[in-house]
């Protein structure tokens, strides 16, 4: 089910169970800033969700609301990421749907990492 990204941060999302280690998560990072684990239903080779460690439901909500070290230190979570895992040099895509257009499932800013083949065209026509 997708996700109105205009409405309130529900503190009950799976993000926020695992960012209160409710639920367990394949981790590969984590700071003060971000989360970063391997997606359970992976859609790629290698599929890593960077998260922010503060209660965003979207990009959009993110960029109106965090402050600069929060977007600073999300941004850069997510490049030290893809460095880590080696995905510079082969290439990765970022992804983060905002919405139900977007087919935002989870009411938590998340940036998905994907690599490990070639990925084909951005969208289907």
């Amino acid at each position: 089910m997708a996700v109105d990204a205009t409405q309130p941060y529900d503190d009950q999302n799976v993000f926020a169970k695992i960012l209160r280690s409710e639920i367990p998560a394949r981790k590969v990072f984590e700071d003060d800033w971000a989360l970063a684990f391997h997606d359970i239903n992976p859609q790629a080779p290698t599929h890593i969700l960077v998260i922010p460690k503060g209660a965003y439901v979207s990009w959009d909500d993110f960029s109106a609301r965090a402050s600069e070290a929060e977007i600073a230190g999300f941004v850069r979570a997510v490049g030290t990421v893809a460095r880590a895992a080696g995905l510079v040099a082969p290439g990765y895509r970022l992804l983060a749907n905002t919405g139900t257009d977007a087919h935002q499932e989870v009411p938590h800013l998340h940036v998905h990492i994907f690599a490990g083949r070639p990925l084909g065209p951005m969208l289907v026509r």
